[in-house]
């Protein structure tokens, strides 16, 4: 997803799972005014711009009460599919003011600051789906693992070595993703890539001092093409600067100021999530929430309670000591990781031949990863279409945005 590819949505071919939200909440009136509204604004607008308000702090407060699976690949897809129905209830209500010619120079000032902070997640889109590429090799390695295990009949010493040898080309990668994730490991697993047009990376030294030739040269079969962001991205500085600048509206500031601002909170939230959640250069640095902007008051606009608390579980998970140095927050890798070790464990307590307990416990192991690796394979693939119907809403918008302001110029 490059971020000079300007192709349209492909929401067209893949139907949303979560549809079913996205009725127009411009029908919906509500009789209590929009903050920082101006007393010059038709009260339809003004009810407009509060409904707005509040679909936002629906779909918010719906995301928080999912604590089972907060971080899973499903919550993810519920953030995103948020960020894309507000965005799209937002792009409906700036067209319409445009067309009755009701949308100030003011107005259009915010609508193009917003853009402009919305095309800066673009980048995070390009990690994001580098970091499903890479969790997809990870579970291909664990499902050779449990798969050569629970083949009928007996387990062999043969079946033993294949899968001791998966899990070691898998312990390789997250050992060097987990580096690259922190600050310190970012320039040397960058630079272990190259571009995606120009095939794929050898064995690093790194990963051959660690596992061996023979692991390394079997890893790197499976590593990531590349990154698609350059080589001195940083998930991190990319966070500090699509929060840059958002402060919650003052109060004399009417019309769109506290959509846009709203629009903008959710935007880094849904990005912050992404980089916590994938593999992803800089991610550790990101995890420490230095990138956050001024908190908004809770009592002016209805989503800041649930968007706080949701920010603040975020935090939470990045410090937490077993999650803290993980190659992502995802809730699925973390299962993986604990999988993968309780398999490696249960082969290397197996004698040769298997019987009895050992061989029952080494299927269990298995079951149990290749279960996990079902899981992954079928939350992936709609994943990364998603994080790519954001990209492409985002820069579809934005050329909306461009093309509108033209045509108001002349």
């Amino acid at each position: 997803m490059p971020a000079t590819d300007y192709q349209g949505s492909s929401s067209h071919s893949h139907p949303s799972p979560f549809s079913s939200f996205g009725r127009s909440l411009l029908s919906l009136r509500r009789d209590s005014p929009a903050v920082g509204a101006s007393q010059a604004m038709p009260s339809g607008e003004e009810a407009d711009l509060e409904a707005f308000q509040r679909h936002v702090a629906a779909h918010l407060a719906d995301i928080r009460g999912e604590e089972d699976e907060f971080l899973s690949i499903e919550w993810i897809r519920r953030l995103l599919e948020a960020f894309l129905l507000c965005q799209e209830e937002f792009r409906v209500f700036v067209a319409q003011a445009r067309r009755r010619g009701a949308l100030p120079a003011a107005g259009e000032k915010l609508v193009v600051e917003f853009h402009e902070r919305a095309v800066k997640a673009l980048d995070v889109c390009n990690a994001a789906r580098d970091g499903v590429d890479q969790l997809r090799r990870w579970e291909r390695l664990a499902d050779i693992a449990a798969s050569v295990l629970l083949a009928p009949g007996e387990i062999h010493e043969g079946q033993l070595r294949r899968a001791r040898k998966a899990l070691s080309d898998l312990a390789v990668l997250l050992v060097d993703d987990t580096a690259a994730s922190g600050s310190g490991g970012v320039a040397s697993f960058l630079a272990s890539h190259r571009n995606r047009s120009f095939g794929r990376a050898r064995a690093s030294p790194s990963r051959a001092a660690v596992a061996g030739a023979s692991s390394a040269t079997s890893a790197s079969h499976f590593r990531s093409l590349s990154w698609s962001v350059s080589r001195a991205w940083s998930a991190s500085r990319q966070l500090q600067a699509i929060g840059a600048g958002l402060a919650a509206p003052r109060a004399h500031e009417a019309g769109l100021a506290a959509p846009v601002y709203a629009m903008g909170c959710v935007l880094h939230l849904a990005a912050w999530a992404l980089v916590a959640a994938v593999p992803c250069p800089d991610r550790s640095a990101a995890l420490q929430a230095h990138h956050l902007p001024a908190a908004p008051p809770r009592a002016a606009f209805p989503w800041a309670p649930p968007l706080l608390t949701l920010q603040e579980r975020l935090a939470e998970e990045g410090k937490r000591k077993d999650r803290r140095h993980s190659c992502g927050l995802l809730k699925e890798i973390h299962v993986l990781e604990k999988s993968t070790h309780k398999l490696t464990e249960a082969i290397d307590a197996a004698p040769i031949p298997l019987f009895g307990d050992r061989e029952a416990d080494v299927r269990e192991a298995a079951a149990e990863l290749a279960a996990v690796c079902a899981a992954m394979r079928d939350g992936l693939e709609p994943l990364e279409r998603q994080v790519r119907e954001v990209f492409h809403r985002i820069v579809r918008s934005r050329v909306e945005g461009l093309d509108s302001s033209m045509h108001n110029a002349d």
